[in-house]
């Protein structure tokens, strides 16, 4: 599909863009040169594009249920309204879970696994089968250092972070070939509203003085798409050592470590 004659800029579709680092990568967009479609779940995204006025792009936004199949037909709908064609895809939706497995809430999980998991998949069906099919693209996955790490007290978002991070990567080698650029990107702790979602603002991680700025760590996964890398772990350089030494250490310290982090009522 050739692009509209009005279309005159890459486009490209930024979710769970309403704060954090969804609203700066779609900052990051914006100063690009992109005009942005950006979607969250929460009413706060219908002010994302008076916020990113000074960019000079055209921002569009939609508030959307991403952990519903019809939110993500809704959302790509929108995108590609009047044959617009749509070149890069930040998939950064999600949400986090904490707690002891035995007693977290199952209801609860289930929608994370919706989110993190099955509207990637969904969302990232429909955006790759027009870019392959005309040769070019591009495809961002937010994954987490918890992707390479055991992950007690986050046991599942933990698991839907490592799927994300295994998809993203086979979807790099297939695509790869068929012009399409797909890229991951692993934050550490990010000073977010994450944690307060996840329920775990009692944790130490949560605590900690030393997450990651949002702003620094979207520029670096935007210079890293850019770039065409398959994937970048952004930060501080205390998060990219981390996750230099993921793959050194042995599971049970990691977990150990990991677990004392993120175990609750463990703030003081």
């Amino acid at each position: 599909m050739s692009q509209s004659s009005e279309q005159t800029r890459p486009f490209a579709v930024v979710t769970g863009a309403s704060t954090g680092i969804g609203l700066e990568l779609a900052r990051r967009f914006a100063a690009g040169g992109y005009d942005l479609l950006v979607a969250a779940e929460d009413e706060r995204i219908g002010a994302v594009p008076a916020e990113l006025a000074g960019e000079g792009a055209h921002v569009e936004a939609v508030q959307v249920d991403l952990a519903t199949a019809e939110g993500v037909e809704r959302l790509w709908t929108t995108a590609t309204a009047g044959g617009r064609q749509v070149d890069a895809v930040a998939l950064h939706a999600g949400v986090g879970v904490g707690g002891e497995f035995v007693d977290t809430d199952l209801a609860d999980e289930l929608r994370m696994i919706d989110l993190n998991v099955v509207s990637y998949v969904h969302l990232a069906k429909l955006a790759a089968r027009p870019m392959a099919q005309r040769g070019s693209g591009e495809l961002l996955f937010t994954s987490s250092l918890a992707a390479r790490v055991p992950a007690p007290y986050q046991a599942v978002y933990g698991a839907t972070k490592a799927f994300v991070q295994s998809l993203a990567q086979s979807l790099r080698q297939e695509l790869d070939q068929r012009g399409v650029t797909v890229t991951a990107f692993l934050p550490g702790p990010t000073d977010t509203e994450f944690f307060e979602r996840a329920g775990m603002e009692d944790t130490k991680m949560a605590n900690t003085r030393m997450k990651d700025d949002p702003a620094t760590v979207a520029e670096q996964a935007f210079k890293a798409l850019r770039k065409g890398r398959d994937h970048v772990v952004t930060g501080s350089l205390g998060t990219k050592l981390q996750g230099a030494t993921a793959n050194l250490v042995p599971n049970a310290p990691l977990a150990k470590a990991q677990g004392k982090l993120a175990e609750p009522g463990s703030a003081d």
